[in-house]
């Protein structure tokens, strides 16, 4: 009997792996599985155990809550965890021997993150605390209960995903006794402290903070080396740019972060640099490295991924992820320059955790026919040994496509990397309708990783075109930098050409039956296609831009955005315009289904509207459908019976025109 093709509905019997943590002695793990669940219509997640002599997988939390971020004791007696059992974040704490888990914190307002003190009595927190209060502090429910007007003096106001920002509200870094709960504040005034490392000895933290009054135009977060009895203030970095991930070397000499400066703006690559305390200098440790260090793979499985920007070994060696051609590696450096990977190609490291010898790393790893599972692995042979085989029983019923990669030459002789996909039970000689997909970002990449859409779509008898344009992350810093100021030229040119290259090496491809779709950033070059060729017969739209003059001003991001992509503002609407899909709104010929989230803060739904009316106006083929409570978010961690409508509604569309 033949495995059976993947449906809209499998996303319920999908598991995410992701967390894994080492404990202090190497010999035990823990880690994060999550599912979402149809019944209760949420996300579903537990930590569960693997003794790593045995192998031995055990659940050690239930309910049907959501946990993250499990950290091990210092003395690995204990883990500690965040779950929203009771709606805000809070920290429980669970005893390595069993037994049901602790919780610690009852803030108002959540915990954001949290590290353990080296002593093991304590446990660092930050958390979000409202000015003029405590984080212990209830508010008046009936307060709550009260609409405010809320006044608007900034441009940073709202956020994709939390809505509007609270102005008397900043994260603080404090202490927990373990003992007696006993809460400590440790930072002060009205700024956004983030914590991000705690020194072995626990004598000092690293810290960022940006305590410009106005942060409008700050893109910038100073890391900072803070004593912890004197509360003298050391700078790492205080630069333009983004870093974070600090850790402290196991003998606390030097302290690694990952960031970006602002040279190409969001579209810089991201390097490892390293502080050296006891001299006072700064090094940028992957310089040579013409690939941003990180995970920059856009996907819809995995959930609540927590990887390490960086870990140390004891021998002062670090690792790390790079995101290369399609792959997501682990890589190796040392102090004195010396960068290689350490794990294999066509693939996508997506979480990780490193032994403090450097001989041993647990690796969360998938590809595009397996969801992802996680693996120990021997770091001087690459040998793996399987510990979870939570998707094997829907691998062994579900056929996947196995994408074929593709190089091919572009405008500019840019040389352009993708995955074709043949449609499931593919038959030679036969013709078939295929559909090109379009990531978002534009600063993402498709990857060696598992796409539920992408292998739904070839399920449904579809081949499936994605490929990495120019503005990509993954290769050359020169590529990913080659759309800014060029929406629409050069890019489109690149999908373009990626699909010609395909119709002339695959006679099966029915050129009458080709669709096209993305979102975000990929809904805009959706937008831009159908009002620049009539090949397509059928495209979906999804959380796409139509318009930058009026993205310049809704979009949580847009009047910076702008700027930095289009490189044009409200001083030249006319470029704005130009690079706007909405101006060629009459050459629309292919039938157009738009969809959109009326919580999308990042491109907002009047992006949608505005499209919608326009193309009905002028008589096009078009429709249009809200996604009520979602966000930009909703394909990847949306509300499961919505990302199942979504689903749903894109395959309708595309049955009806091809």
């Amino acid at each position: 009997m033949g495995k059976r093709k993947l449906q809209v509905e499998d996303l319920f019997k999908l598991h995410s792996v992701t967390n894994p943590r080492l404990s202090p002695d190497g010999k035990e793990a823990v880690f994060v599985k999550t599912h979402m669940d149809e019944k209760d219509n949420t996300y579903v997640s537990n930590v569960y155990h693997v003794e790593l002599t045995s192998n031995e997988v055990t659940q050690w939390t239930f309910g049907n809550n959501h946990v993250s971020s499990p950290q091990w004791s210092p003395d690995g007696k204990r883990i500690a965890f965040l779950s929203n059992r009771e709606e805000n974040n809070q920290v429980y704490i669970i005893s390595a021997k069993g037994g049901e888990a602790k919780k610690l914190t009852s803030f108002d307002k959540g915990v954001s993150s949290f590290l353990w003190s080296p002593c093991g009595q304590k446990i660092w927190v930050n958390a979000p605390v409202k000015e003029g209060q405590t984080w212990t502090d209830k508010e008046e429910k009936e307060k709550k209960q009260k609409p405010e007007p809320y006044r608007v003096t900034k441009m940073k106001y709202k956020m994709d995903g939390a809505g509007l920002l609270p102005q008397d509200t900043f994260q603080q870094i404090g202490i927990v006794e373990l003992a007696t709960g006993e809460v400590t504040q440790f930072t002060e005034g009205n700024h956004q402290h983030a914590l991000h490392a705690v020194s072995h000895d626990g004598k000092k933290i690293v810290v960022g903070v940006n305590r410009k009054e106005n942060q409008d135009l700050e893109f910038r977060q100073p890391l900072f080396l803070v004593d912890v009895e004197t509360k003298k203030e050391t700078v790492l970095i205080d630069e333009e740019g983004f870093y974070g991930g600090a850790r402290f070397s196991f003998d606390d000499r030097y302290i690694a972060f990952v960031g970006k400066d602002q040279q190409f703006y969001n579209a810089t690559h991201s390097y490892v640099y390293v502080y050296d305390i006891e001299v006072g200098t700064r090094m940028n440790l992957t310089e040579s490295l013409d690939a941003p260090v990180g995970d920059y793979v856009v996907a819809d499985h995995q959930q609540g991924v927590n990887a390490p920007a960086v870990s140390w070994t004891k021998h002062n060696q670090l690792y790390f992820q790079l995101s290369t051609m399609g792959d997501v590696r682990l890589y190796f450096a040392t102090l004195e320059g010396e960068l290689y990977p350490a794990s294999p190609e066509n693939e996508h490291i997506y979480d990780y955790a490193m032994s403090a010898d450097g001989d041993l790393a647990l690796v969360a790893v998938t590809n595009a026919t397996n969801p992802g599972e996680l693996y120990k692995q021997t770091i001087t042979t690459g040998e793996r040994v399987v510990l979870t085989s939570f998707n094997q029983t829907y691998l062994e019923e579900v056929e996947l496509v196995e994408p074929q990669a593709i190089t091919y030459t572009s405008t500019s002789e840019l040389d352009v990397h993708g995955w074709l996909m043949k449609p499931a039970g593919y038959e030679e000689g036969k013709k078939y309708p295929l559909i090109v997909e379009i990531h978002g970002g534009p600063h993402t990449m498709y990857g060696n990783s598992f796409f539920h859409e992408m292998q739904l779509l070839a399920a449904q008898g579809y081949g499936v075109l994605y490929v990495n344009p120019r503005g990509s992350h993954g290769y050359s810093q020169s590529f990913v930098n080659a759309v800014r100021g060029d929406y629409g030229v050069g890019d489109y040119a690149d999908i373009m050409a990626g699909l010609d290259v395909v119709i002339g090496e695959n006679d099966w491809i029915d050129t009458d039956r080709l669709g096209v779709t993305g979102g975000s950033y990929g809904g805009f070059m959706t937008n831009w296609i159908v009002g620049h060729t009539n090949r397509f017969k059928a495209a979906v739209t999804l959380r796409s831009i139509s318009n930058w003059v009026s993205f310049y001003g809704v979009s949580d991001i847009g009047y910076y955005f702008s700027e930095w992509q289009i490189q044009a503002d409200m001083n030249d609407v006319e470029k704005l315009w130009e690079h706007s899909p909405l101006k060629y709104a009459k050459n629309v010929e292919t039938p157009l289904l738009i969809l959109h989230s009326e919580n999308d803060l990042r491109c907002p739904i009047e992006q949608a509207e505005q499209l919608y009316i326009t193309l009905k106006r002028m008589g096009k083929e078009t429709e249009f459908v809200r996604f009520p409570d979602a966000d930009h978010n909703l394909s990847r961690t949306g509300i499961p019976n919505l990302r199942i409508a979504r689903l749903n509604e894109i395959i309708d569309w595309f049955t009806k025109y091809l």
